[in-house]
């Protein structure tokens, strides 16, 4: 097992942290061998800022939960963008990821300096898919433009520290990011849309992963839901009582309220659905018949019965009048900043949403179903608000 080199005498050190997962198994190497970690959470690459917000929290409960000092660094996502103008299309380890690196780290030299502390470090070194050697070149930049201060090169994927990490991520069950952080790294980003076309080539990056046919990349996208939903199974229910509370807002003017029997991993906003009815307001619910949706009067939940998929769905009467409906509740897997949405992949809203162009979308999801880029298809239907 390879062996961590510690400077002589080091027994604090600035840790620069991207996430509580990598920063896991290095905290608890660090505390073992008499060196106390200042903790600074500075990632402006991080998008969107819901995303951003979920990485931070995990990040400052595992520091307060060990008793660790845990410094909360700017989200000015719009300075990390102009920094990286031009670098767009940059493929994973190349320019734009050196520039993030250098960026992050001289940041976090300069908090390093401020609370004097000699040596700063960072948890990107522990990251398979990164490269060690930008890393370093970054961190000895950052060295450089900050007299006084040391960057502690190390690779953190050693001593069994990888393995560790994966271990504390399920017992801190902590929230495990699906991608690096930055708009420019999501998988579903990759996406040939001439996929299908002998004239295009599809270009690999330094991880050697193919770009993704649209069809692909929704399917890659839906397993990664499928995989922060299980992350996070603890918390949809607190989720969606703090939604539904949005929701009532949001709703107060509205007369005719399309709605949505939830699924036990979407939104549950069964609340809301009774307490719409008990103010007066007309609720109807999809069913599934056929190929199709179809809209009933939803009064209480002794009207429903198991229908198409496992679903409860409103017995009737049916309900016709759809330019009636000021808002209609639509959940889905992901979404982004668009509002693109991407569902389950059997078509139904959207085969009922093309027939209703007027009708108002609001789509429903948890905050982490916020993604940058939700691969769309000229078939999928674009909702008018997110809500989340």
């Amino acid at each position: 097992m390879k062996r961590i080199i510690v400077p002589e005498g080091l027994t604090e050190v600035l840790l620069h942290a991207c996430c509580a997962p990598c920063s896991s198994a290095i905290v608890e190497w660090m505390l073992a061998n008499g060196i106390r970690p200042t903790i600074f959470y500075f990632n402006p690459n991080i998008y969107p800022l819901e995303e951003y917000e979920i990485r931070k929290n995990e990040s400052k409960r595992h520091a307060e939960g060990l008793g660790l000092r845990w410094i909360d660094g700017d989200y000015d996502h719009a300075q990390w963008r102009q920094g990286v103008c031009g670098l767009e299309d940059e493929p994973e380890r190349g320019r734009r990821c050196e520039w993030c690196f250098r960026f992050r780290l001289t940041a976090a030299a300069h908090k390093a300096k401020q609370l004097g502390l000699r040596y700063f470090t960072t948890t990107l070194a522990s990251s398979r898919w990164k490269s060690l050697e930008q890393i370093e070149r970054a961190g000895l930049a950052a060295q450089q433009a900050v007299p006084d201060v040391i960057f502690w090169a190390q690779n953190w994927r050693k001593g069994g520290l990888y393995e560790r990490r994966n271990q504390l991520l399920k017992e801190y069950a902590f929230y495990n990011q699906q991608y690096c952080g930055c708009e420019f790294s999501v998988p579903s980003r990759r996406v040939n849309p001439l996929a299908e076309s002998d004239q295009v080539s599809c270009p690999t990056d330094a991880e050697n992963e193919l770009c993704l046919s649209p069809a692909e990349a929704k399917r890659e996208l839906r397993r990664q839901m499928r995989e922060a939903k299980r992350q996070h199974a603890h918390l949809l229910q607190k989720m969606s009582e703090a939604i539904v509370d949005r929701l009532l807002r949001r709703l107060a003017d509205a007369k005719v309220v399309m709605g949505y029997w939830p699924l036990p991993d979407e939104v549950d906003i069964r609340p809301l659905l009774d307490a719409l009815v008990a103010s007066g307001k007309t609720v109807v619910l999809p069913k599934v018949v056929g190929d199709s949706l179809e809209l009933y009067s939803y009064h209480s939940p002794e009207d429903l019965r198991e229908g198409a998929f496992h679903i409860l769905e409103p017995l009737g009467p049916a309900f016709t009048d759809v330019h009636l409906i000021d808002i209609a509740l639509i959940p889905g897997m992901a979404f982004d900043a668009a509002c693109h949405r991407l569902g389950r992949g059997r078509g139904y809203y959207d085969r009922f949403l093309s027939a209703c162009p007027s009708l108002f979308k609001l789509g429903v999801c948890f905050p982490f179903q916020r993604v940058p880029v939700v691969p769309a298809e000229v078939h999928d239907i674009t909702m008018d608000e997110v809500l989340s």
